[in-house]
C-alpha cells in the first residue's frame, strides 16, 4: 500500500522538471513568501530534516487530472508516474530556488508580488550554522539591491564578476556540475590568496550538503481509494484550508480516460456547475448572488449532496445499496456517468425548488430560512418529478417544509435528516403513506414567539414569510397584498410595530419588545412615517396612504393585528391579541396544533 524511501533532492527536483512528479489538479497554488524560501534554502544547505513528502502513484482506479508544479515546463505532454499530495510548497520553493534558471515569482511580508534570486554569502556560509539563514540572501530579477526608496544601489550583482567580488554565489545552478565549475574558477582568480580556502570550505560545509540531500518520501499505492486520499491529504494539510469534495471531483473528473476518449476533451466540472448555478440564480436570486461568488447561497456542495441522494435512493431501490446517503465518501464515489446523467434532472429540481420557495413568499437569500432543507427537497423532486404537481401533493410538501422551519428541525447536524426525508417523503406523497418524522415530531411552543428576535432564527424568517403570504398589505403602497414581485421594489423589510422609542418611556409592561410578535414585513416608505406613538403614526400613515380611517383598520388587520389596541396604544393587548393569530397562523402551516402558553382559560379557547 505505502513505501517509505529517501530520494536524493537533485533526482526529486529532475523529477518536477521532467514532468514525471505532478500534482492532482485539487491542489491549491503555491503560495511561500521570500522568508520562507530563505529558510528552506537554508535548512537544505545544513541538511536539517526537511519533513516527509508523500506521492500517490498513478496507473490505479483513482485517476486524477495532474498539473506540474508552478515553474516546470517538460517538453510535450508527459504523463505523471508519481502524484505529489504533501509538500508541495517546500518543493516549488526549491526548485524555483535551486534549479530554476529564472528568477523566483513569490512576495514579499505584506503579500506584494515580487520576483527573487536567491545567494548564499561564501564568507558568512562557512561560518557558525546559527548564521546560516543570514548567509541566504535574496535580491530583486534584475540582481540590483536598492535602498533609499529604489534610488541608490547597494549591491549589483548583475555580472559574474560582481558575484564572484562580492562572494555570493548564484542558487539556481547548484545542481549544474559545469555552470558551478566556470563560477569557481571566477571566483578564485578575482582573488587567489583569499578565495581558494574559502572555496575549499564552501564546497565542504554548502554544496556537498546540497548535492548529498535526501527527501524522505512515502509513496502510495496506485490501489489507494479516493476517500483514503482524501482523508490522508487533510491529515497531512492541517494548517491549511480543508480540502473541498468539489475540487477532488474536478480533478477525478478531469482524469476520467473514457470520458477524454469518447469525447476528446476532459470534463470540466467547474464549468458544468457555473452554468447551472448562473441559470438559478439569474431566475431565482433566492439561490444567491453570483456577484458575490459562485458559492454564495446554493453551492456546489449543496448540489452534489442532492444528486447523492438520488443515486443512493435508485441504488437502494434497485438492491445495489443499502442506504439513502449523502455523506463526503457518497460524494467521493459518484461516478462521472452517474453525475452526467444526473446533474441536468437536478438543475430542473431546483429550478422547480425556486418556484416553490417563490410560492411560500421566499425570494431573497437573507429571507431564506434554511439553505440545507433544499437539498432533501430538491433530491425528492427529481425522484417524483410530475407526481409533486397534484394539489394533494403540493399540501404535503408545505406541510414538510414549514414543519421543517417552524419547528427549526434544520439547525443542527443534517445528514441525517436528509436521508430520513428523502426515504419518508417519497412513500408519504406517491403512496400516503406515514407521515414523515420531520412532519410528526416537529413543535412550536408558543413562548418561542418571545425570543425570536433576529433573522438567525429561521423560525423568526418563515413567520415573516407567511404574513406576506396570508396577504399582508403594506402600509403605503395600500393598493393591493404585498407580492414576491414587489419586496425589493417597496424596500420591504421587517419593520418594528411598537417603535423602540416609544418604550423608552417604560410602556412594555415586562412584555417582549424586539420580538417576531413586535415585528411585521413593511416597505421603507412605511416605516418613515412610523415615529412616535402608533395612535399618532397611523393617523400619518391614513393620510398619506388617502385612504378611509375604517378601510385602514382591514388593512392592519392584513398584518394580525387588532386596530383598537394599536389606536389606544395598549401594547399588553397588542401582544396577546398578536401572539394568539401568530400562533394560529403557525398552527395553519405546520398543520398541527401549536403548544399553547400557560393563559387564563377563557384566553386560550
Amino acid at each position: 500500500m505505502a513505501a517509505l524511501d529517501n530520494v536524493k533532492l537533485k533526482d526529486v527536483l529532475a523529477d518536477v522538471a521532467s514532468g514525471s512528479l505532478q500534482l492532482p489538479d485539487f491542489q491549491r497554488n503555491w503560495k511561500w513568501d521570500d522568508d520562507r524560501i530563505r529558510a528552506i534554502i537554508a535548512t537544505v544547505t545544513l541538511d536539517y530534516p526537511l519533513g516527509v513528502v508523500m506521492t500517490l502513484q498513478t496507473g490505479g482506479a483513482t485517476r486524477f487530472r495532474s498539473r506540474t508544479l508552478t515553474g516546470a515546463r517538460p517538453d510535450g505532454d508527459p504523463a505523471a508516474d508519481l502524484l505529489l499530495l504533501d509538500g508541495q510548497q517546500r518543493l516549488t520553493s526549491l526548485f524555483q530556488a535551486l534549479w530554476l534558471d529564472a528568477p523566483v515569482e513569490t512576495a514579499d511580508s505584506r503579500s506584494k508580488p515580487i520576483q527573487r534570486w536567491y545567494y548564499v554569502d561564501i564568507a558568512k556560509a562557512v561560518g557558525p550554522s546559527a548564521d546560516r539563514d543570514e548567509a541566504v540572501v535574496s535580491v530583486p530579477a534584475d540582481k540590483m539591491l536598492r535602498t533609499d526608496f529604489n534610488r541608490t544601489v547597494v549591491l549589483d550583482l548583475s555580472s559574474t564578476e560582481a558575484e564572484c567580488a562580492a562572494g555570493l554565489f548564484p542558487l539556481h545552478f547548484v545542481f549544474d556540475a559545469q555552470r558551478v565549475n566556470e563560477w569557481k574558477k571566477a571566483y578564485i582568480k578575482a582573488d587567489e590568496d583569499r578565495n581558494w580556502d574559502l572555496w575549499g570550505q564552501f564546497d565542504e560545509a554548502v554544496l556537498q550538503q546540497v548535492r548529498a540531500f535526501q527527501v524522505p518520501m512515502i509513496r502510495l499505492g496506485a490501489s489507494t481509494s479516493m476517500d483514503a486520499v482524501c482523508a490522508v491529504f487533510e491529515r497531512v494539510n492541517t494548517g491549511g484550508v480543508p480540502l473541498n469534495v468539489f475540487e477532488l471531483l474536478t480533478a477525478t473528473y478531469a482524469g476520467d480516460r473514457d470520458y477524454v476518449d469518447r469525447t476528446g476533451d476532459y470534463y470540466q466540472l467547474p464549468e458544468v456547475w457555473r452554468e447551472i448555478k448562473e441559470a438559478l440564480a439569474s431566475k431565482y436570486p433566492v439561490f444567491g448572488r453570483i456577484d458575490s461568488g459562485l458559492e454564495n447561497g446554493l453551492s456546489s456542495i449543496d448540489f452534489l449532496q442532492a444528486i447523492a441522494l438520488v443515486r443512493t435512493w435508485e441504488r437502494k431501490q434497485s438492491g445495489l445499496g443499502a442506504t439513502v446517503s449523502c455523506k463526503r465518501r457518497d460524494l467521493l464515489d459518484l461516478p462521472l456517468a452517474d453525475f452526467v446523467r444526473l446533474a441536468p434532472k437536478l438543475a430542473d429540481a431546483f429550478a422547480w425548488v425556486g418556484d416553490f420557495l417563490e410560492r411560500q413568499c421566499i425570494v431573497r437569500p437573507a429571507d431564506l430560512p434554511y439553505k440545507t432543507q433544499l437539498v432533501p427537497l430538491a433530491a425528492v423532486r427529481a425522484i417524483l418529478d410530475t407526481a409533486m404537481d397534484g394539489l394533494g401533493a403540493e399540501e404535503k410538501i408545505e406541510q414538510w417544509y414549514w414543519c421543517g422551519v417552524l419547528g427549526e428541525m434544520y439547525g443542527g447536524s443534517t445528514e441525517t435528516r436528509f436521508t430520513k426525508d428523502v426515504e419518508q417523503l417519497v412513500p408519504w406523497i406517491a403512496q400516503d403513506e406515514r407521515a414523515p418524522e420531520t412532519v410528526t415530531e416537529a413543535f412550536f411552543f408558543a413562548e418561542r414567539l418571545d425570543t425570536l428576535t433576529t433573522r438567525n432564527s429561521a423560525a423568526y424568517k418563515g413567520i415573516y414569510a407567511l404574513l406576506i403570504k396570508q396577504g399582508a398589505v403594506d402600509w403605503h403602497h395600500t393598493d393591493a397584498p404585498l407580492s414576491p414581485g414587489r419586496l425589493d421594489e417597496y424596500g420591504v423589510d421587517v419593520r418594528q410595530i411598537f417603535p423602540k422609542a416609544w418604550f423608552r418611556r417604560g410602556n412594555s409592561q415586562g412584555l417582549p419588545t424586539s420580538s417576531i410578535v413586535n415585528k411585521t414585513p413593511l416597505s421603507y416608505r412605511a416605516a418613515m412615517d412610523m415615529t412616535g406613538a402608533p395612535s399618532s403614526y397611523v393617523s400619518t400613515l391614513i393620510a398619506a396612504s388617502d385612504t378611509r380611517p375604517e378601510w385602514f383598520d382591514d388593512v392592519l388587520t392584513t398584518h394580525l393585528i387588532d386596530p383598537d389596541a394599536l389606536r389606544e396604544n395598549d401594547y399588553e393587548r397588542f401582544y396577546r391579541d398578536r401572539s394568539k393569530q401568530l400562533q394560529d397562523l403557525v398552527h395553519s402551516a405546520m398543520g398541527k396544533k401549536t403548544m399553547l402558553r400557560d393563559l387564563p382559560e377563557d384566553d386560550a379557547r
